[in-house]
């Protein structure tokens, strides 16, 4: 029986490898190189820079070195941590094909945009590298000149407000270091600024909703400034006055939540009425919370606080002898004709939502009214003309038998006086 003899091998074969298992090398310097040498050669021609970068995608790989391409088209080179120039030797490696070295006018900022615009286009999967880019961008903006940092803010406006890059990266800003030195509010401002400027406020304030910013803008003054009458002042200064407001509103609306949980908690740990109204008044004076908002989102926990029965029937008694325990609360809450019409208001607009509830709205202004929550002018004026269109008609119906009563009431309460 033979043997399968086993063949020699040479040592140091030599084992081919397949082009598609190489790895090829990282190289962002040789990819810069390339780029600077084209862009330099398109000179300040826009068109034909645009057409270069256009042509280049195919042979350079923009999909390797896509931050590396963002870097020179903004900063005109490599970035370096710090937001300096990668150099060769002595000598940064720039080109003047870029966001920097383009003039300040909102023209030429406009012009060089459509570089970006037309590149991202003609390049889709650039977009997303493009948002990543600018979030390192600002982070290095302590490196760049204060001339820099101008135009990079006014082409942030220009790039946020026609879709390049959504608003979210500007919460970057809310870094440490930017915030300390005055650099983040600086910056915002001017995108701010020419935002309005070319896309109007409306599209502005639409924006600063949309990426959550809005009730961030007090996270980019710097700590030791940070008072509601500074941020006013820098904001009008600026011709921003609208952004106080938003910024009014958005305070506004967590100090009213914060006042919500408070009486939630309050409830929960069933403190007296008398200590649960000590404490709202506190922070609603602390925050400067309107009486009439404040009686609203009483009336909200309250009714938030029970279980309602599915009977049409039962849901009366149950929400009166419900209410009631909470009548003192209202009260105190109740000390202007405002705040009880918009408790009256608030009334109308819970039995037109909750259907079970539609035939218990006289009923629960009437207890209002003999605990003194309420008054008969106020009453009055509901039904005249201070009503909402949510259930008019029904309502109205309602209480029309009680307005008669207290009408005529009024009219004898008044011959009275005058038989006197």
């Amino acid at each position: 029986m033979s043997q399968k003899i086993e063949k020699p091998v040479l040592s140091g074969q030599r084992i081919k490898t397949r082009k598609r298992d190489e790895k090829e090398k990282y190289d962002p310097t040789g990819f810069r190189d390339a780029v600077i040498s084209g862009l330099e050669k398109a000179g300040n021609d826009l068109e034909a820079i645009s057409k270069y970068l256009d042509t280049a995608g195919s042979k350079l790989d923009y999909r390797r070195y896509g931050e590396v391409l963002f870097d020179i088209l903004i900063a005109g080179g490599l970035l370096v941590p710090g937001g300096f120039i990668a150099q060769d030797g002595d000598k940064p490696v720039k080109t003047t094909a870029c966001v920097f070295e383009q003039p300040e006018d909102m023209e030429s900022m406009r012009n060089f945009e459509q570089v970006f615009l037309k590149l991202t286009r003609r390049y889709k999967y650039l977009e997303k590298m493009f948002e990543e880019e600018m979030k390192k961008v600002l982070v290095f903006m302590k490196g760049f000149t204060p001339a820099e940092r101008i135009k990079l803010a006014r082409m942030t406006a220009l790039w946020i407000s026609n879709g390049a890059v959504p608003p979210t990266v500007l919460s970057v800003l809310i870094n440490e270091h930017l915030v300390k030195d005055n650099l983040a509010l600086d910056f915002l401002l001017e995108v701010f600024v020419t935002w309005k400027q070319e896309k109007g406020l409306p599209s502005l304030m639409t924006a600063l909703k949309k990426g959550g910013i809005e009730g961030r803008l007090m996270e980019f003054v710097p700590p030791n400034k940070r008072t509601d009458e500074y941020f006013r002042s820098v904001f009008e200064n600026a011709d921003l006055a609208d952004i106080v407001k938003l910024h009014k509103a958005q305070a506004s609306q967590e100090a009213k939540r914060d006042l919500q949980d408070l009486l939630l908690d309050d409830l929960a740990d069933q403190k007296p009425i008398k200590d649960i109204v000590s404490d709202l008044k506190e922070m609603a004076q602390r925050c400067n919370i309107p009486e009439h908002d404040i009686i609203g989102l009483i009336w909200n926990v309250v009714m938030g606080q029970a279980e309602w029965n599915k009977k049409e029937e039962l849901v009366a008694e149950q929400a009166l002898k419900h209410l009631k325990i909470y009548t003192p609360l209202f009260g105190a809450f109740a000390n202007t004709a405002k705040s009880e019409l918009a408790l009256i208001l608030k009334v109308q607009e819970f039995c037109y939502e909750n259907m079970n509830f539609m035939k218990v709205f006289q009923k629960i202004v009437l207890l209002f009214y003999k605990t003194d929550v309420v008054s008969e002018e106020v009453i009055l004026r509901w039904y005249k003309d201070g009503h909402s269109v949510k259930g008019k008609m029904l309502f109205l119906d309602q209480m029309k038998k009680f307005i008669e009563w207290l009408q005529n009431a009024e009219e004898e309460s008044e011959s009275g006086e005058d038989d006197d």
